[in-house]
């Protein structure tokens, strides 16, 4: 019999949610917390230089999100999804 998932609250309150895109420090330990992850910070270009674990990681966000449907920006503004990829240096 396999264990029940526990149920978790994604609700992100003020604080916890960026407006460069994703989520704070304060947002990402509280989302890992709640659900025993491990997120962790955006990787920018010029992190990515710096180590090769942080490039491969950066390359397979922006791969992943770049394939998400939606539009990155409306109405003249970016949309979360644009605001990511900005802040993950994707092209």
């Amino acid at each position: 019999m396999m264990p029940k998932k526990r149920a978790v609250s994604l609700l992100v309150s003020k604080g916890e949610k960026s407006k460069k895109g994703g989520l704070t420090e304060k947002g990402r330990k509280k989302y890992n917390r709640q659900t025993g992850s491990n997120l962790k910070a955006p990787v920018t270009a010029a992190a990515a230089k710096k180590s090769p674990a942080k490039a491969k990681r950066r390359k397979s966000f922006c791969a992943r999100m770049s394939g998400v449907p939606g539009p990155t920006s409306k109405g003249g503004k970016l949309t979360r999804k644009g605001l990511a990829l900005k802040r993950w240096d994707c092209n």
